[in-house]
């Protein structure tokens, strides 16, 4: 059994609280038809990350503003197959409002959709590419959403299944509990490590400051 005390927990989507592979891997592998880009190299690069900074990494010379856009404006069009991470509703169910955020690199429209999707709530502070100036693994949007959550950064835990995005944290000084939905354990470096949110309990106790989340499968 692990134990993390925290203020506020902060939340990636995509593969952590949201499975939209299906989705995902659709709109790469038209848009990489489309220019005749290799649809490994593209997914090797994604996970995690802006649109548009997968498209620099893969392509510079499509990567613009209004082509991330239109991309994202595409998957925003097609959340068939989206669903929840196995306990992830449960999870949010037994935080507070104020003491939960999610920080994506999809944009604000795309993230609303993906989670209403899946069944999952919206948070009141979701951090989004339309937020930021850099996406991770920069620290900005965890630093962004522990401001807006009034939270000191040290006090917050990140839930994360992606390399870029536990880097992100590590930057902003927080604490990371990863998922293992996209990498193994052994390629996260995280504090501990859940293979979904059946992992994982709020301990809902009134005798102890924060949040005490338990993390039965360490």
């Amino acid at each position: 059994m692990r134990e993390f005390v925290c203020d506020a927990v902060l939340l990636d989507m995509d593969g952590t609280l949201v499975d939209s592979t299906d989705c995902v891997i659709r709109q790469w592998r038209r848009w990489a038809d489309r220019h005749g880009i290799p649809l490994e190299r593209i997914l090797s690069n994604s996970h995690g990350r802006l649109t548009l900074d997968t498209m620099r990494s893969v392509a510079p010379n499509l990567a613009t503003a209004e082509e991330a856009e239109a991309f994202e404006r595409s998957e925003a069009e097609d959340v068939d197959g989206t669903k929840a991470v196995n306990g992830a509703s449960a999870f949010l169910g037994d935080l507070e409002d104020n003491q939960w955020a999610v920080v994506t690199s999809a944009s604000r429209e795309l993230a609303r959709v993906q989670l209403l999707a899946a069944g999952l709530p919206v948070p009141k502070v979701l951090v989004s590419s339309n937020d930021i100036r850099a996406g991770k693994p920069d620290p900005e949007g965890y630093l962004t959403a522990a401001k807006l959550l009034r939270a000191v950064p040290k006090q917050c835990l990140v839930v994360e299944d992606s390399v870029a995005g536990i880097q992100a944290a590590r930057r902003a000084g927080m604490s990371v509990l990863g998922i293992t939905t996209t990498f193994p354990p052994e390629q996260l470096d995280a504090d501990a490590c859940i293979s979904d949110f059946s992992d994982v309990r709020v301990d809902k106790a009134e005798n102890h400051h924060g949040i005490r989340i338990l993390v039965t499968s360490a």
